[in-house]
């Protein structure tokens, strides 16, 4: 148990900082939990574990360039980055070429980081400054 912590970390693609980040746990307790000085609750990593998507062994797991992984859930119709951010897709894409699907999640999640990173933008900038905005009407 003592490095489970840094394989699902590793696993996510994430820094330490992301990771921490992203599970809200103090750096300094996850570099504890890597480091073997101090363990997370077992219910800790099953709960982390079980946000990965690649811990459910239904989906079909596509890789992209520089090893960037996807998954797909057909019974949810999800598809899935490797740290889990989800995406609902309306078609059945099983019999979509598995050398185009990885093309087309690749843009897929690029535009999704893109808006993810604006929205986050936004949000920071509102925070800092006091300004309503009014939605534009065309």
């Amino acid at each position: 148990m003592r490095y489970l912590m840094k394989e699902l970390r590793k696993k996510s693609g994430m820094t330490q900082k992301e990771f921490a980040e992203h599970y809200e746990i103090p750096i300094s307790t996850l570099r504890k939990w890597e480091q073997g000085e101090a363990s997370p609750a077992p219910y800790v990593l099953k709960l982390i574990a079980g946000t990965l998507p690649g811990n459910n062994m239904e989906m079909l797991k596509l890789e992209g360039r520089n090893g960037l992984l996807y998954y797909y859930d057909q019974r949810a119709s999800m598809v899935y980055d490797q740290i889990g951010n989800g995406i609902k897709v309306e078609k059945d894409l099983t019999d979509v070429k598995p050398q185009n699907l990885i093309i087309y999640l690749e843009e897929l999640y690029e535009a999704f980081y893109e808006a993810q990173n604006k929205f986050n933008r936004d949000c920071q900038y509102d925070k800092e400054e006091d300004v309503i905005w009014t939605k534009w009407e065309e």
